[in-house]
């Protein structure tokens, strides 16, 4: 996803119902978009530090017996109304494509 606003909507929907690690993230993306979507985790880390400091999720290492230790993220405040904000955008710019290119009919 090249998309940095599309990335950042993604990521914190995925973040909305629990804290998850940039890992479980990027296997969400690919199972759950059947494939059609990837995230290299490579990439993905540097968006959820920027999250991080636009304060939109918060970060923290956490240990498991028997794992490795591996930081988990999870939604802020500020980061549900950003999420709420990226929905109503993205609802509003595909039903003006609706509207243009007759693609809800076909």
């Amino acid at each position: 996803m090249a998309n940095p606003d599309t990335t950042e909507m993604v990521l914190l929907a995925l973040l909305e119902g629990r804290a998850r690690h940039g890992y479980e993230l990027a296997k969400l993306v690919e199972s759950e978009s059947t494939g059609k979507l990837q995230f290299h985790v490579a990439s993905l880390y540097p968006m959820l530090y920027r999250l991080e400091r636009k304060l939109l999720v918060e970060g923290k290492w956490i240990e498991k017996a028997g794992e490795r230790r591996r930081r988990y993220y999870k939604l802020k405040p500020a980061g549900r109304k950003a999420l709420a904000a990226h929905r109503r955008n993205w609802r509003e710019f595909v039903e003006a494509l609706n509207r243009l290119t007759g693609f809800s009919h076909a």
